[in-house]
């Protein structure tokens, strides 16, 4: 998941257009995604639909936020608790891949975007990302077996 080049999250942030990654959402003590800015701002929509394109599925949203965004962060899998973290940093989205029941009524509050967008859909972008970087440096063969999971 953390790791810069093959890890899920840069892997998804870059994908998704966001500039000048940072560390963010710490699990164990260390952080495990990224936030970083988009230039110029981009359009909610416009996000929404590079999010269908990337993880292959309709993203659940809780659109309380700004239009156009300026920044993200994201944080794969189920870390919703790392929401807090990007309203307290001011940031106008958060991408995870799940969401608790509470995580709507903050949104609200907070006036953030929440997009889950697949606990799975969000955790195998790293995994494909490091099968590619061991082909290319180790001639490996590898096969990425896609099981799907909606969740």
């Amino acid at each position: 998941d953390r790791h810069p080049e093959v890890g899920n999250n840069a892997v998804a942030a870059r994908a998704l257009g966001l500039e000048e990654l940072e560390p963010f959402g710490p699990y164990e003590g260390r952080p495990v995604g990224f936030k970083g800015r988009f230039a110029p701002p981009l359009a909610v929509d416009d996000f929404l639909e590079r999010c269908r394109e990337l993880f292959g599925q309709e993203p659940l949203v809780y659109r309380y936020g700004t239009d156009p965004l300026a920044s993200a962060a994201i944080v794969s899998g189920a870390a919703q608790r790392s929401f807090h973290e990007a309203i307290a940093e001011k940031l106008d989205l958060f991408l995870t891949g799940e969401a608790s029941e509470w995580v709507m009524h903050i949104a609200r509050e907070a006036g953030t975007h929440y997009v889950a967008a697949g606990h799975y859909a969000t955790e195998r972008l790293g995994i494909q990302a490091l099968a590619e970087h061991l082909q290319e440096r180790f001639g490996l063969e590898m096969t990425f077996v896609d099981i799907p999971n909606p969740v």
